[in-house]
């Protein structure tokens, strides 16, 4: 069964970090991490988030004004040969 994992995705870096130091302030674990190209091919930053937390982010996105593009479920791409060359 392949592991999905979730990202919010920001039209710009500004917004992410604006949302990541919100969440920070709440206790919701999100990771900075570049945007999967599956997802988006706009700004570079994105949060990984817990699926569990997405009603928590996204309130919290409501009350501060952040802007967003959304927020992608994408199949987690463990490739283990990439970048392998020999």
């Amino acid at each position: 069964m392949p592991k999905i994992q979730h990202y919010v995705l920001f039209p710009n870096h500004d917004n992410g970090m604006r949302l990541y130091k919100e969440l920070k302030k709440l206790g919701v674990r999100a990771t900075i991490a570049p945007t999967p190209r599956a997802a988006s091919k706009c700004c570079g930053i994105s949060l990984l988030i817990e699926e569990k937390d997405i009603d928590t982010i996204q309130a919290c996105i409501d009350e501060h004004g952040i802007e967003i593009l959304k927020i992608a479920a994408i199949e987690r791409d463990i490739n283990p040969k990439r970048d392998r060359y020999c």
